[in-house]
């Protein structure tokens, strides 16, 4: 079952990504968003990476973000890539 959060785009739910944020509607987690943002991609274009979103998704997303800072980096960390595992794949290739 979704739970909403303060922001209007923003909800969890515990059957998707273990209740991670996401964009209401979506599979897309917050982090996503962030991600993208963090790597320089202007908010305004995030949605040419993300087309199934909004701008208005984007931009509640980036505000939740400022307000969860803490929670969105947890997952952020969570959900990386360790660097030896990426040096491996260049590798093989």
């Amino acid at each position: 079952m979704s739970t909403a959060t303060e922001h209007l785009y923003i909800v969890k739910d515990e059957r998707i990504l273990g209740g991670e944020p996401i964009i209401k509607g979506t599979r897309t987690p917050v982090r996503a968003v962030v991600e993208l943002w963090r790597m320089g991609v202007a908010a305004e274009e995030i949605t040419n990476h993300l087309p199934h979103l909004t701008q208005a998704q984007v931009f509640d997303a980036l505000s939740y973000y400022s307000d969860h800072q803490a929670e969105i980096n947890y997952y952020i960390e969570r959900n990386r890539i360790p660097e030896e595992l990426i040096d491996a794949r260049v590798r093989e290739k």
